[in-house]
């Protein structure tokens, strides 16, 4: 993959449970994280000592973080309200050059920042709560 722009990076809610995904307005940073736990099956009989992990037995997780500025009262009003619901609706994120991951995800913190001579900021982060779908560009 060669460089992108971050700018493309987009996080993308589903805004009405049927598949209909918006970016999330304002956003000026974003991030995907992936993560395989792992399971230690070393015993005295392992190789040299050496440690053995159980293959694709770990839980597996991905987390979404965004910051940003206030830009879109409709998607900052869904967001807010899937906070306080505990919902877990569909997230789409846009990787430039790579493909889209699709799929469940709670919001899990929403931070708001400000201060006297600047904007109003906010943070949000949300964590899989489900499988995720990789579509390859």
């Amino acid at each position: 993959m060669v460089a992108q722009n971050g700018k493309d990076l987009l996080i993308k809610l589903d805004m009405t449970g049927g598949g209909q995904f918006e970016t999330i307005a304002g956003l000026r940073a974003s991030r995907l994280s992936f993560n395989a736990e792992t399971v230690d099956v070393t015993s005295l009989e392992s190789q040299g000592g050496w440690r053995e992990l159980l293959a694709g037995a770990g839980v597996k997780s991905a987390a979404l973080s965004g910051s940003g500025i206030f830009k879109d009262a409709t998607t900052d009003e869904r967001a807010r309200q899937i906070f306080f619901d505990g919902a877990t609706p569909g997230f789409q994120v846009v990787i430039p050059g790579f493909g889209t991951v699709e799929g469940p995800f709670q919001i899990t913190a929403i931070d708001y920042a400000g201060t006297h001579d600047g904007e109003a900021t906010f943070e949000m982060s949300m964590a899989s709560a489900g499988a995720l779908i990789f579509t390859a560009l």
